[in-house]
């Protein structure tokens, strides 16, 4: 079986758990006899395409036809531009285009007739520009390729996976990693949300990564329960080298460690660290991650009067977070909304004891975990203390989570996925 896959980024280069996720999951398939061709917009050069090839959507040459960018906008007609769906045209060039089109003169264009797309791969001001050329770019790969599936991960991906199936007419899965609802709450984009429900309608069958982002694709975005199967990420620890501890503080430290956003809820950690600093003062608490709202957690810290206390690390990669996993001696993640959570088990691998919010996806895996709501701070100051407090049950859920966090494999999940692909294949045949 051979799967045409759409990403937005692979390891060594990520800024999240959506690569570190596509790279355990591509391993997992090769294991099972899945070849997968991943498509990514920018690759350079040290992505390991031992498990998978490599598609560079940069080195991609598309044609200087009009012929051939006529052919393109046939195959996406579907698309429902009157609802404020922008997925190829930027904020500006959209509302231009609408009244335009509303004074009877606009018709859709596209400037870019050929060559080469130069892609930055990454999340800045021009990203549904990227969107778009991606997908443009994803008809050709299409045509040009041999597959059986296509996987588009997440929304950044699925109208280039949209694409390739009207094109290639093989069977679609979208992957949801999370949803615009864990990102941005009640406050959704709505150019966002339309491309992430259209993907969902257009695809054969939808991947949630747990229970609780498939009830929010069923329930939020109205898509049929039959459609939609939960598998649960996992985590790679091979080739991790063991970390030499040299501890750089004497006091204990906890961590939160991920983007500082309303998602992640650092103000929570922030609000409990003030309680658990009121009853257990030889502690240290390290915010390692960078986002928007980073000055006003700097701020909150401030106001508190725990600023000697309190550090923050910036965005931290490679062997930088591991060693942070290996200096901590509770990690944290009181997650609003996380689809799944791949770092508690990095943590947990590291002999860490971990608290989640049960708003997290990886909180239906894990029993040996301290778990509370997002909300509650006064909980999660109890559950801070305690593992500060008690070296019983700090040592209880070192050596039993180590155990259970080592159980959780990609070649489980891989399996899942192979057969949701079988499914699909089995039903297109029957169609």
């Amino acid at each position: 079986m051979k799967v045409l896959m759409f990403g937005w980024e692979f390891p060594p280069h990520i800024s999240g758990g959506l690569g570190t996720a596509c790279y355990g999951l591509t391993k997992g398939l090769a294991q099972q006899g899945v070849e997968v061709l991943f498509v990514m917009p920018k690759a350079e050069g040290d992505e390991d395409s031992s498990i998978g090839k490599i598609i560079n959507a940069s080195d991609v040459e598309m044609p200087r036809t009009t012929s051939y960018v006529d052919d393109f906008w046939q195959n996406v007609s579907f698309l429902p531009v009157s609802s404020g769906l922008i997925p190829y045209l930027g904020l500006e060039e959209y509302e231009q285009y609408v009244t335009e089109t509303e004074n009877g003169g606009g018709q859709r264009s596209f400037t870019h007739l050929g060559g080469k797309f130069p892609f930055s791969g990454k999340y800045g001001a021009n990203l549904m520009e990227e969107v778009r050329n991606y997908a443009y770019i994803a008809s050709k790969i299409a045509r040009e390729n041999d597959f059986d599936v296509i996987h588009a991960h997440d929304w950044l991906t699925y109208l280039a996976g949209i694409v390739a199936k009207k094109i290639s007419g093989k069977p679609l899965v979208v992957h949801v990693h999370a949803t615009e609802f864990d990102r941005s709450g009640e406050n959704v984009n709505r150019v966002v949300y339309e491309l992430e429900r259209m993907g969902m309608e257009q695809a054969d069958a939808v991947i949630a990564v747990s229970n609780l982002t498939r009830n929010i694709v069923i329930n939020r975005y109205g898509i049929d329960k039959s459609r939609v199967f939960a598998v649960h990420n996992a985590v790679d620890f091979s080739g991790r080298k063991e970390i030499e501890v040299k501890k750089a503080v004497k006091e204990k430290v906890i961590t939160f460690l991920g983007r500082i956003t309303y998602q992640k809820g650092p103000e929570y950690f922030i609000e409990a660290a003030s309680k658990v600093l009121k009853r257990y003062p030889n502690v240290r608490f390290v915010m390692a991650g960078s986002g928007d709202m980073m000055n006003k957690m700097v701020q909150r810290v401030a106001k508190l009067r725990i600023g000697s206390k309190f550090s923050f690390t910036g965005f931290l990669t490679g062997d930088d977070v591991n060693q942070m996993y290996a200096q901590s001696d509770v990690y944290v993640m009181p997650s609003v909304s996380e689809p799944f959570g791949i770092s508690p088990l990095e943590a947990m691998r590291t002999g860490v004891p971990v608290i989640i919010s049960n708003q997290s996806g990886v909180a239906e895996v894990l029993e040996h975990a301290m778990k509370v709501n997002f909300w509650d701070i006064d909980a999660l100051a109890d559950a801070m203390y305690g593992l500060l407090a008690y070296p019983t049950l700090t040592n209880t859920l070192k050596v039993r989570g180590t155990d259970e966090v080592n159980s959780l494999s990609w070649d489980d999940s891989a399996v899942r996925v192979k057969e949701v692909y079988e499914k699909m294949l089995a039903d297109s045949n029957l169609g």
